[in-house]
């Protein structure tokens, strides 16, 4: 059985491949989990219109992140925190602080797209980065003073 692979699977192949698997493998597994379609006179068609609206999608996905990474633009934020006397924080600064600090700045984030590259111990400034499309980033710039 031939089929086109509409996602890429591991170990047989990328996105858009016509590959050749057995009928079990393609019935049982491949088609009911819409990783492939079977090719024929119409899949062609059907890929190459699935495919159409996929970057359709991903342009507007795209786009709509760059719009929010406008807001971002200029958002620096002030962390108090305990601090030594040498300017080491006892703790740390993380990623929920910061998503609660810019939702008071009403710019309401996922913790889990904020990338800390080192975690942020000690007093001063520090830059972060909003992770929220693929290739798209906002930097935040994030000023720890002592307590």
């Amino acid at each position: 059985m031939e089929v086109i692979l509409i996602d890429d699977v591991e170990g047989l192949g990328k996105k858009g491949a016509t590959v050749k698997v057995t009928n079990g493998f393609g019935r049982n597994f491949l088609l009911p989990k819409k990783l492939a379609i079977p090719t024929g006179a119409k899949a062609a068609q059907v890929f190459l219109a699935m495919a159409k609206q996929g970057e359709i999608a991903a342009d507007k996905a795209k786009k709509a992140a760059q719009a929010a990474a406008a807001r971002y633009a200029g958002v620096a934020l002030d962390v108090k925190a305990r601090a030594g006397e040498d300017g080491t924080l006892f703790g740390s600064v993380t990623a929920a602080d910061i998503a609660e600090l810019l939702g008071k700045q009403g710019v309401e984030t996922d913790r889990k797209k904020i990338e800390i590259a080192e975690p942020i111990r000690t007093v001063g400034e520090h830059v972060v980065h909003v992770k929220l499309h693929q290739g798209v980033e906002a930097p935040i710039t994030v000023r720890v003073v002592a307590e």
